[in-house]
């Protein structure tokens, strides 16, 4: 009796453990059956998956292209051989597509840079300064194309004159134009100075120098940097709010001497002047040193001081 009292004491206090371990088997059980199940890769040849001919046709086409690459030993050279099914137009923009990277690789320039010179410096004719200025940063093609002599001579004739078509400029067209556009900079603002009747302004402009001239024109004229000075002080105190034109300025840059001829029109009804500028190069900056006005004659009075 009391054998049997203590096997019911053990088993009791063993139940938990009995149902672990019992538990643990069934799932040791389940975990062998499932892997025996798994399907297994077999290098064996199997039946071929490939879809029959009606999903081939009922299939979308698709993007993939059996491309081969095919070279003599030459990496420029390199042919590019494509077969995607696709239309004989598409094939032969693809062929023209590799035959111009082919000829850009061989080259190595685009076709743009292929262009005859002559057939460049035409193109680049029509540009204007700063495109041409814009279009010299590029590449080291374009710059030598954008440097060109013949395109700045181009662009000389266009925006300042024809006149000077026989001038051989020492340091190429390209920087005399720079040079004749710097003058007439200059000479725009000595215009700027006596619309404001600036006398401060036309001190500065002015080189300060013993040899300096100015001829108004009244035709007086005055020697000297004092003199000249004095007479244009003159004649702020006597001009209220003048308003003038300047037209046909033509420019002459030499490398310390420039000088600059225009047609000046004051009120558009008091006749037209002649005027000259002759500017020097001191200090990196250019300087008056020569100024003549004169009325300009109308075609009666020329011709009657022609006939005497």
């Amino acid at each position: 009796m009391e054998i049997a009292y203590s096997l019911s004491i053990a088993f009791q206090s063993l139940q938990p453990f009995i149902i672990a371990t019992i538990i643990a088997f069934l799932s040791l059980i389940v975990a062998v059956r499932s892997f025996f199940k798994r399907p297994h890769k077999s290098n064996a040849p199997g039946p071929s998956t490939s879809p029959n001919k009606d999903e081939i046709k009922g299939a979308a086409p698709s993007s993939s292209c059996n491309c081969s690459c095919s070279s003599n030993g030459n990496s420029d050279s390199a042919a590019v051989v494509c077969d995607c099914g696709g239309s004989p137009a598409e094939e032969d923009m693809v062929t023209a597509n590799n035959s111009n990277a082919v000829a850009e690789r061989q080259n190595g320039v685009s076709m743009m840079e292929q262009l005859v010179p002559e057939i460049t410096t035409h193109a680049l004719s029509y540009l204007d300064y700063p495109s041409l200025c814009r279009l010299s940063m590029t590449n080291s093609l374009m710059r030598k194309a954008a440097n060109d002599d013949n395109v700045w001579k181009a662009l000389y004739r266009k925006d300042f004159t024809w006149e000077q078509d026989n001038v051989t400029p020492i340091n190429g067209w390209k920087a005399y134009y720079a040079a004749t556009r710097a003058i007439i900079n200059v000479n725009t603002e000595f215009f700027n100075i006596i619309r404001d009747r600036s006398l401060p302004g036309m001190i500065r402009f002015w080189l300060n120098a013993d040899y300096v001239k100015c001829v108004h024109e009244s035709g007086e004229q005055f020697s000297g940097f004092n003199q000249v000075i004095f007479s244009w002080h003159l004649a702020f105190n006597l001009q209220q709010g003048v308003d003038f034109h300047v037209r046909d300025v033509r420019a002459r840059v030499l490398t310390d001497v420039a000088w600059v001829t225009m047609k000046t029109y004051f009120d558009m009804d008091n006749g037209a002047y002649n005027m000259t500028n002759v500017y020097e190069f001191h200090h990196g900056r250019w300087y008056l040193v020569h100024h003549h006005s004169s009325m300009l004659l109308a075609d009666g009075d020329e011709q009657h001081i022609l006939n005497g």
